[in-house]
């Protein structure tokens, strides 16, 4: 497998903490086709880390009541099929979510997680209010878990779109999952929408564009690849503590 600039992803570079978008669909590919794990066995994995982290940056202990309430952004690809799950599990950690999923998928995998989300009497929102303030006032955090690496704003929808504009003016606390919705997952770009989240959740490994990250607290929800994994990809990544499914970078 060959990574970016040709070069293949088995042999250690400079700094290996930071993968390419090739090379993270690399690593992608082999858990599906060598190791058979399942998309929504991954998906799951993915959630349930990203809303454990959600938990260490924000425990419920130190929260308000205000505070335990979390609006979840989801988009129609695979990011948003983690924020659904994320929030499933924020449930069950007894924080108060709520789903805005402006473009569902009718992927058979988004279905079935929204069903569960619905079943679990998550609220989903119909519409994303336009004036700030009153998103400011009635939620604690919000989890984007819009678009992942290699999706354009401009592919996920013009509801997608306009949820990012208005999601980066907000004054609460961001969590973005993977990258950062709106950049560009190799140099870290920014579009014009693209969000500064205070958190990052990066899925398996950290992206190429995690390196621009500026946020307060980054962690890797990757404990579920194997190690024979993370030699062939040469990640030199922190270690995970005790039975942690998260690590801080």
């Amino acid at each position: 497998m060959i990574g970016a600039a040709g070069r293949d992803p088995t042999e250690a570079p400079e700094d290996r903490r930071f993968l390419s978008t090739e090379e993270a669909a690399a690593l992608e590919r082999e858990l599906l086709e060598d190791y058979r794990f399942g998309r929504q066995q991954l998906v799951e994995l993915c959630g349930h880390a990203s809303a454990v982290a959600v938990t260490k940056v924000f425990p419920l202990p130190a929260l308000s009541r205000k505070q335990k309430t979390v609006l979840v952004v989801c988009g129609p690809e695979q990011n948003g099929a983690v924020g659904l799950v994320c929030a499933r599990h924020l449930r069950v950690f007894e924080y108060e979510p709520t789903i805005f999923y402006p473009t569902r998928s009718l992927d058979p995998l988004h279905q079935d997680l929204t069903t569960q989300c619905e079943k679990m009497d998550i609220p989903f929102l119909s519409y994303l209010p336009a004036e700030v303030q009153l998103i400011n006032d009635a939620y604690g955090l919000v989890v984007d878990a819009v678009l992942g690496p290699g999706v354009e704003p401009r592919e996920a929808g013009g509801p997608c779109t306009r949820a990012l504009a208005t999601l980066k003016l907000l004054s609460i606390p961001l969590v973005s999952l993977d990258i950062p919705s709106g950049w560009d997952a190799e140099t870290g770009a920014a579009s014009e929408d693209s969000l500064r989240p205070d958190v990052l959740v990066s899925l398996g490994a950290p992206k190429r564009c995690a390196g621009r990250f500026s946020g307060r607290h980054h962690f890797v929800a990757g404990r579920f690849v194997p190690d024979d994994v993370r030699r062939k990809f040469a990640l030199r990544l922190p270690g995970y503590a005790g039975t942690d499914c998260v690590a801080a970078l």
